[in-house]
């Protein structure tokens, strides 16, 4: 009786399961400063619509360690909540690497659109970048194909990366497949248009409310003005009717009372 054959010890797996990424420090954190924004009016855009008079928040906080530093950015819309992948921009660095990147990786979107408040918070962190990292380097990203199905839309975030000083590239001529290059933070641009989007401090802020209420209180007085002659006009009007209607008659009864005459004669 022959030995039957011993079997085969299990084959490892070919492909180990990749680790996944450590998690990024800071991961859960919340803005702790605010400021107040103004956007101002601007004219009805063909493709997002009207743009009137808005007043939004601002909220950043940082965080900084040997290894990593983050600047977090928020806006918030006083009445109106948005998408959790809208209106926040992280801007990361590895002092490790000496590399600056941005997130979320979805993108940067912002609400309301077309009123300056994406290029206001690549402002900022570029600015904050700069500070003490100007020799550090931006990673190259891919851009979201998603933004190139509208072509407004790409052609408006492709102009404000362009304007920062980002270089962007295309893989295919449907322009679906495009990246913003590296270069070094010092080379980026920091400014945004302060004619659409202001900062407007706690002094300015009491002013404005300041001058909003003196101006409502001064339309309220003029309201007033505007009721008491009106009903003074209908009071006057109504003593009008009735000496009309007295008038009137009387012109009657005389008439009738001159045809009694006229005919009793």
């Amino acid at each position: 009786m022959t030995d039957a054959p011993p079997q085969d010890a299990p084959e490892a797996s070919a492909e180990t399961a990749a680790p996944e990424p450590a998690p990024l420090p800071w991961a859960d954190l919340k803005p702790e400063h605010f400021r107040m924004l103004r956007l101002a009016p601007l004219p009805t855009d063909r493709a997002t619509g009207a743009r009137p008079l808005r007043f939004v928040q601002y909220g950043y906080a940082e965080r900084h360690s040997k290894e990593h530093s983050l600047l977090r950015m928020e806006i918030r819309l006083p009445g109106q909540k948005v998408r959790k992948e809208q209106n926040h921009l992280d801007i990361r660095v590895d002092h490790e690497t000496h590399h600056v990147s941005f997130g979320p990786d979805s993108g940067l979107q912002m609400e309301p659109l077309n009123r300056g408040l994406g290029r206001f918070l690549l402002a900022q962190g570029v600015q904050w970048a700069q500070h003490k990292w100007s020799h550090y380097r931006i990673e190259g990203a891919a851009l979201p194909s998603k933004d190139a199905l509208n072509e407004d839309t790409r052609q408006r975030r492709d102009h404000v990366l362009k304007n920062v000083g980002l270089d962007v590239e295309y893989a295919d001529v449907q322009h679906m497949k495009g990246r913003y290059l590296e270069v070094q933070v010092g080379e980026l641009k920091g400014g945004w248009n302060t004619e659409k989007v202001q900062q407007v401090d706690i002094i300015e802020a009491a002013g404005m409310l300041q001058q909003a209420e003196q101006t409502l209180q001064e339309k309220e007085a003029q309201l007033r003005e505007r009721d008491e002659r009106v009903n003074k006009y209908k009071r006057e009007d109504s003593g009008l009717r009735f000496t009309i209607t007295c008038l009137v008659a009387f012109a009657v009864f005389q008439a009738g009372l001159l045809i009694w005459i006229a005919t009793h004669r």
